[in-house]
């Protein structure tokens, strides 16, 4: 026994040498903004091509139930930054949010923008000898204040109020990024940025945040790559989009440049490299012909109240501390980033108050479960993808909705009916009760505001403006 216990302790001595040891990893935390949990190969796309996240997969772990923190991206960003959740934050829409003046509920007086006070990732990671960069989309405020650059990031490239870019290509016309030559490509030139911050910082740990613009709208991509996958369209097949494909692939790519020049420098085996999504795929049209991606098997997709709207691809990968091919059906979210990169940096128990995320370090390195009961969902807002105020929690397999503007409650067992077919509200009243006061109790620990009735409200108004807001695309596959 007494060697049993010598060994424990020389491995467990060994690992937090290597893991959580003197040496700090470098982080690479790659966001792409409206990516969808089928929109990569490993994910299960068959028209969609991602060599290089496929082989990213294939190195490490990819989870099957991760989620963001919101429907839209702003209050996922805002999770991510801080390991709160949107509704503690406030910060419970995209900026600047919808106008719904005619909807039956008027959203609470929510937060737009990321407030000084909370401590990002960035700030903590800093404090403990990290270089910090923000290479990308930022979202997290409209005043100059708010910027990355007054978060806890050295540099910032093209991060500012934008939600997306005016153009793909050269001028960007996107402050704190200068235009390149005519006709250069976005997501090349991020990239092109990210590998100047690597080379730059390889002596000293460093935190790449790199939340791409890509596959925002507009969808605008590389001619050639366009004609490529036109060539691969297939009536009838869930994906058909030539020119998302092709942004896809600019990411892709991307991620390949990323990858290789960490193999260049030898720093592959001290970097934990992230992939993931800030929110569902945008389905965009409403019928097969002008559709921007599909999540099918998932119900509905961004800005929706279902999975379709919050389930996201979520790949970790650090040789030789994840095991290769690795799967997990564990559900994690967005606000678990958080805590989990500010304890590979060594930070201090007091700097991690009041947040929402859990460490998943466990998970990556071996472990089944988590320490965590459920996970929650707080949106009183509108969007014109067809979400509604609403409030959930995951419990297990389990997921309950509450509808707003009804009072109605939907109830959905996600291994046996994923695509969120078969309400089993009225066949488990027990556990519908039970999760539904965890929810209410999650509210209340959080101080989550709930929308409220609308003096206003003129349903004929408000179905004229949502023919209005519904997208007509005259040209499924130039989407300028």
């Amino acid at each position: 026994m007494r060697n049993f216990t010598i060994s424990i302790l020389c491995i467990l001595s060994v690992f937090g040498q290597t893991v959580f040891g003197q040496q700090k990893p470098n982080i690479v935390l790659m966001v792409v903004d409206d990516m969808g949990w089928t929109d990569l190969s490993c994910y299960g796309s068959s028209f969609y091509e991602t060599p290089n996240i496929d082989k990213l997969a294939a190195s490490g772990m990819k989870f099957t139930d991760a989620y963001s923190a919101c429907t839209v991206c702003s209050p996922s960003r805002a999770s991510i930054m801080t390991g709160k959740s949107p509704a503690r934050l406030r910060i419970t829409d995209w900026i600047t949010g919808h106008d719904k003046p005619f909807a039956k509920l008027v959203p609470p007086d929510w937060t737009q923008f990321l407030p000084l006070k909370e401590k990002t990732i960035a700030e903590i990671l800093k404090k403990r000898g990290y270089a910090t960069a923000s290479i990308g989309k930022w979202h997290l405020g409209d005043d100059i204040m708010y910027y990355p650059e007054n978060q806890g990031f050295d540099l910032n490239i093209a991060g500012t109020y934008q939600g997306q870019p005016p153009n793909y290509f050269s001028p960007y016309n996107i402050p704190r990024l200068k235009n390149g030559p005519e006709g250069e490509y976005l997501t090349d030139r991020l990239t092109v940025e990210a590998e100047q911050f690597i080379t730059d910082k390889r002596a000293q740990p460093f935190l790449l945040y790199m939340p791409f613009y890509g596959v925002h709208t507009p969808l605008q991509a590389k001619k050639t790559d366009i004609e490529y996958f036109r060539a691969k369209i297939s009536p009838g097949a869930t994906h058909n989009n030539p020119t998302y494909a092709a942004m896809i692939k600019s990411v892709d790519e991307s991620v390949g440049r990323v990858v290789a020049l960490l193999d260049k420098f030898g720093l592959t085996e001290n970097t934990l490299i992230i992939f993931t999504s800030d929110n569902g795929g945008l389905i965009g049209g409403r019928n097969s012909n002008n559709r921007i991606t599909s999540n099918f098997p998932l119900r509905m997709g961004k800005g929706s109240n279902y999975e379709g709207g919050t389930r996201v691809p979520a790949i970790f990968s650090w040789k030789g501390k994840i095991k290769p091919g690795a799967v997990s059906e564990v559900p994690i979210i967005g606000t678990d980033l958080f805590p989990t990169l500010a304890f590979l940096g060594q930070t201090k128990k007091m700097d991690l108050q009041n947040i929402d995320g859990v460490n998943i370090l466990p998970l990556l390195t071996g472990a089944s479960v988590l320490k965590r009961d459920a996970i929650y969902w707080h949106y009183p807002h509108y969007h014109p993808e067809g979400g509604t105020p609403y409030s959930a929690i995951r419990q297990g397999d389990w997921k309950l909705i509450y509808f707003y503007e009804s009072g109605n409650k939907e109830l959905y067992n996600l291994r046996q009916d994923i695509g969120e077919k078969n309400n089993m509200i009225l066949k488990e009243p027990a556990l519908a009760s039970i999760m539904y006061k965890k929810l209410k109790d999650w509210k209340g620990k959080v101080s989550a505001q709930d929308p409220k009735p609308n003096a206003n409200y003129d349903e004929q108004k408000m179905s004229i403006q949502g023919k209005a807001e519904t997208r007509i695309i005259k040209d499924p596959y130039n989407l300028n």
